[in-house]
C-alpha cells in the first residue's frame, strides 16, 4: 500500500509519481510548496495491515519507517471515539530523519520576523488530518474509511483546516488527480513572508493572508496592553470569483484590520482557535490551567474524540502567547506512538509535556502523571456549559472516571471573578463568540505580560553589564515590592511563589536563554558601530602590531558576515563604514600580507 520509491532529490512532476516533460531544472524542485507543506499523505485502512499510507505526494518525498507508522496511526480516531462522518483534528509528531526540505536552510529567513507563535518548527510535523468514515456496502468492512494529512512545519492549524475542507471532499471523489491538481497550485504560491500580503489560489478561491511579524523589540513584551486586533498576527481574507468577475479590473483586495471588506469567508488568522469555544467546560480553571501551562506542568487531556483533543492542547499551548512554549506537546496520542514507552515510564519523573488523548486506557497509564483534565462532550448547564470540577488524583480509579481536572496543585492566584461575570454576561446577551474568545485572550495575554514584565525590567537593567540572574539571586525578587505584577495587575496572590516555581520551569530557561543571546548581540552590536563610527582609525594602527591590525580585520570581517546575516541589529551606513575602515587597514598592510586577505 505504501508507494514511497525511488531515491535522489525531489524532480518537478505532473503526474502523480511521474515525470513531468520539460520539468524546469530548478536548483530546489518543489521549492515553493515546500515553503508551505513537506508533503500530501493519504492513509487508508487496510483489512490485513490496517492503517496504511496509500499515497505520498511528491512521491519521492523521503520519510522514515518510524514517521510512516505514526503518521498512519495518529491519521485515525481512535476506536473509542467513535467518529463517523468527517472528522479534523491535528498531530505533532518528531522528526526522524535527516532534513529533507529545500526550504530548512532558509528558516531563518521567515522565523527571524515571525511571531515566535508561527514560527517553523526545526525538529517536528505537525500533521494536519481530514478523517472520512461513513457506510459503504461494497467495502468488505462495511465502512469507507480514509485520511487527507498535510504534513508542514508551519503551525497555521486555521489556514490548514480551511485548506482541508475545500480539497478533502472534491479528492474523495475524485482522487489522484485532483490531488495533484492542488499540490501544483500550492507550488505556484509565493512564500510567507511576515508583513506581506499574499494570495494563494487553489480550486478556483484566493486565499488572501497577510502575514503579521515581530514588532521592534521582536518578542518584547511592552507594558502598553496590545489592541484586540493585533493580537491576531495573521488576517485571512477568502475570495470565491463569480463569473461576472473581472479579474482585469478586480484584483483582489487588500486585507487590513481597518477595512475588512465583505467576502463569503473571513478568517480571522491562520493558526488562532476559537478559545472560548475550547475552554467551555474549564472556564472556572482557566487561571489555574495557566499558570500549569507557564510551570511547564505534564499535563494529560482526556477527550471524546481527536478533534477536542488536540483543539483543548493547542489552546493551553496558546495561553501563554506571546511568551514561546518551550515544552513538548502532542495534540493526539496514540498507544501506537513511538513515544509512548518513554512517556509513560514510572522508572522517572512524567516530562515536561500536554498530551491529547482519547483512548481510556490513559488514565490507568498515566495515573503516576500530577495533573490529567478529562472533559466530556459540551453538556449546557443554564446559561454557561456544565463547568468540570477540581479533583483529588487518588479518585483516578476507574476507565470510566467523570470529567474533571485531577490535580494536587493549589493555584498562587486568585480567580478573576470579573472575567467569569464578563464572560457569563456575554452569554447571556448573546454576544457573538469571536468576541468571547477576544476578550479571554486579552486577559490570558494580559496575564502573562504582567508577569513577565518585571523580568524583562530586570534583564534590561543588567545592560551593559551582563549581571547574571538566576534563581537563586534575591535582586529580582526583591524589586518585585516596587516593580512587580501589581503595577499592571489587578489580580492578588502568591506572585512570589509563582515566580520561585517559574525559575526551575523550562519555559524561564527558554526565556533566560533567549534573552541572553540578545543581550550578547546587542552588545556586539553596539561594539560594531562604536568601531564603525571611529574617525581615526589610522591613528588607532600607528603602534600596534601587524598580529593586532590582522587580527582585527578578520574580527570585523567576522562581525559584517553575522551583521549581513541578520544576527547583529546594525544600520547598513554602519556595515558600509566597517567595509570601508577593513580596506583602511588592508592597505597599511606589507604587500605579501594584503595578497593573504583579499586573495585574486
Amino acid at each position: 500500500m505504501d508507494p514511497l520509491s525511488g531515491a535522489g532529490p525531489r524532480r518537478a512532476r505532473g503526474r502523480l509519481g511521474a515525470a513531468a516533460p520539460g520539468a524546469r531544472a530548478a536548483a530546489a524542485p518543489w521549492a515553493r510548496f515546500s515553503a508551505w507543506l513537506e508533503c500530501v499523505c493519504v492513509v487508508t485502512f487496510d483489512l490485513e495491515l490496517g492503517q496504511a499510507l496509500e499515497l505520498v505526494y511528491p512521491s519521492d518525498f523521503r520519510l522514515t519507517d518510524k514517521e510512516k507508522s505514526s503518521i498512519c496511526y495518529l491519521s485515525f480516531p481512535d476506536s473509542h471515539s467513535g467518529c463517523l462522518g468527517d472528522t479534523q483534528f491535528s498531530f505533532r509528531i518528531r522528526q526522524c530523519g535527516r532534513q529533507k526540505s529545500p526550504w530548512h536552510a532558509e528558516d531563518w529567513h521567515y522565523n527571524s520576523g515571525a511571531p515566535v507563535s508561527l514560527q517553523r518548527e526545526p525538529a517536528h510535523y505537525f500533521g494536519y488530518v481530514y478523517f472520512r468514515q461513513v457506510k459503504d456496502s461494497s467495502v468488505k468492512r462495511g465502512y469507507f474509511q480514509k485520511s487527507l494529512v498535510l504534513v508542514s512545519r508551519l503551525p497555521f492549524v486555521r489556514l490548514f483546516q480551511a485548506l482541508l475542507s475545500l480539497i478533502a471532499p472534491e479528492y474523495f471523489d475524485k482522487l489522484a488527480p485532483c490531488l495533484e491538481a492542488v499540490c501544483s497550485e500550492i507550488d505556484q504560491w509565493p512564500a510567507p513572508v511576515p508583513g506581506q500580503t499574499l494570495n494563494l489560489p487553489v480550486m478556483g478561491v484566493v486565499l488572501q493572508v497577510r502575514a503579521g511579524r515581530r514588532g521592534r523589540e521582536g518578542a518584547r513584551f511592552t507594558e502598553t496592553p496590545t489592541p484586540i486586533w493585533q493580537l491576531l498576527p495573521f488576517a485571512l481574507q477568502v475570495h470565491v470569483p463569480s463569473r461576472v468577475d473581472r479579474p482585469e479590473h478586480s484584483p483582489p483586495k487588500q486585507c487590513s484590520h481597518e477595512n475588512l471588506l465583505p467576502a463569503p469567508v473571513v478568517l480571522t488568522s491562520v493558526h488562532e482557535l476559537d478559545l472560548f469555544r475550547c475552554f467551555q467546560p474549564v472556564l472556572t480553571h482557566v487561571q489555574t490551567l495557566w499558570e500549569l501551562m507557564l510551570l511547564g506542568e505534564p499535563l494529560v487531556v482526556l477527550a471524546p474524540s481527536p478533534a477536542m483533543s488536540s483543539e483543548m492542547v493547542l489552546a493551553l499551548i496558546s495561553c501563554l502567547q506571546p511568551l514561546k512554549f518551550c515544552c513538548d506537546y502532542r495534540p493526539y496520542f496514540t498507544i501506537h506512538d513511538s513515544e509512548f514507552k518513554e512517556f509513560t515510564t514510572r522508572t522517572q519523573a512524567p516530562p515536561n509535556v500536554v498530551l491529547g488523548v482519547t483512548n481510556p486506557f490513559f488514565i490507568k497509564t498515566l495515573q503516576h502523571w500530577p495533573h490529567i483534565l478529562r472533559v466530556g462532550e459540551p453538556k449546557m448547564s443554564g446559561d454557561l456549559p456544565k463547568q468540570v470540577k477540581l479533583k483529588k488524583p487518588s479518585r483516578l480509579k476507574t476507565l470510566d472516571t467523570k470529567p474533571g481536572l485531577y490535580t494536587t496543585y493549589s493555584a498562587h492566584l486568585h480567580r478573576d471573578k470579573a472575567l467569569l461575570k464578563r464572560l457569563l454576561k456575554g452569554l447571556q446577551k448573546k454576544r457573538p463568540w469571536d468576541t468571547q474568545t477576544a476578550l479571554l485572550r486579552r486577559h490570558l495575554l494580559e496575564l502573562t505580560q504582567s508577569f513577565i514584565i518585571p523580568l524583562e525590567h530586570y534583564m534590561a537593567s543588567l545592560m551593559p553589564l551582563q549581571k547574571s540572574i538566576t534563581p537563586w539571586k534575591d535582586d529580582f525578587l526583591r524589586s518585585l515590592e516596587h516593580a512587580g505584577p501589581q503595577l499592571t495587575c489587578i489580580l492578588k496572590g502568591d506572585w512570589l511563589g509563582l515566580y520561585r516555581r517559574f525559575f526551575k520551569s523550562p519555559h524561564f530557561d527558554g526565556w533566560y536563554r533567549q534573552r541572553h543571546k540578545e543581550m550578547a548581540q546587542k552588545l556586539e552590536a553596539l561594539h560594531l558601530e562604536a568601531i564603525c563610527e571611529a574617525q581615526n582609525i589610522e591613528t588607532w594602527m600607528k603602534d600596534k602590531s601587524e598580529v593586532e591590525v590582522v587580527d582585527l580585520v578578520l574580527k570585523l570581517r567576522e562581525k559584517l558576515v553575522q551583521a549581513q546575516g541578520h544576527q547583529l541589529p546594525v544600520k547598513e551606513a554602519a556595515l558600509q563604514r566597517a567595509q570601508l575602515h577593513i580596506e583602511t587597514v588592508i592597505g597599511s598592510l606589507p604587500k605579501d600580507l594584503q595578497a593573504v586577505l583579499c586573495p585574486p
